[in-house]
């Protein structure tokens, strides 16, 4: 009788958890890409950029979406995030951007064996929406530097932001916003970068 008892409790127990039901939630990563509106032919003999790897501002080194809350703490989310890291993604835009743009007869990455005629240095600090606000924002910090023997020029400093209306509160608009922001921002560093040339 005992051991009939004991296998029911047992059977009941087994349809039990202390853990709290969750809804599963995939993870989604998103893509943060930045085409340059159209191509420009390179110049044959022209000048060339060595462009250095862009540096991430603290906090801007993981991959979550980030956005403000109402309290105007920053939230990181686990769930959504970027393909890659967001400064890893915008280094590689702003290369193929300032190689579209027809400046340069190349941009070249660190560790080429080409010479280059300037150096450009960037480093990612703002990639962040605001819901609250309705805005999403960028901003690259640049400086560009010519190198002259021994010595090195500075031709521009400057930090370049860009801020978007956003279409809607949700991931998905926020996420929209801080491309649209991240095109406008590279679309600024071009035009800054192509004035410190004249």
């Amino acid at each position: 009788m005992n051991r009939r008892l004991l296998l029911a409790s047992l059977g009941a127990l087994a349809g039990c958890s202390v853990l709290p039901a969750r809804d599963y939630r995939q993870r989604r990563d998103w893509t943060l890409t930045a085409q340059r509106p159209a191509v420009v032919p390179f110049r044959p003999g022209g000048r060339v950029l060595l462009m250095r790897t862009v540096a991430a501002a603290p906090g801007l080194e993981a991959r979550g979406v980030q956005w403000l809350l109402r309290d105007g703490s920053l939230n990181s989310d686990f769930y959504e995030q970027w393909a890659v890291p967001p400064a890893e993604a915008i280094e590689e835009a702003l290369r193929r951007w300032l190689s579209d743009s027809g400046r340069f007869s190349a941009v070249v990455a660190p560790g080429s064996r080409i010479d280059a005629d300037f150096v450009l240095e960037a480093e990612l600090t703002a990639l962040v929406a605001d819901p609250q606000a309705g805005t999403a924002r960028a901003a690259l910090a640049l400086v560009l530097a010519e190198p002259k023997g021994a010595t090195t020029r500075v031709r521009m400093q400057r930090t370049e932001t860009a801020e978007i209306r956003l279409d809607g509160t949700d991931v998905v608009a926020m996420v929209a916003g801080l491309r649209a922001a991240t095109i406008a921002v590279l679309d600024r560093a071009e035009t800054s970068i192509g004035a410190a040339l004249r």
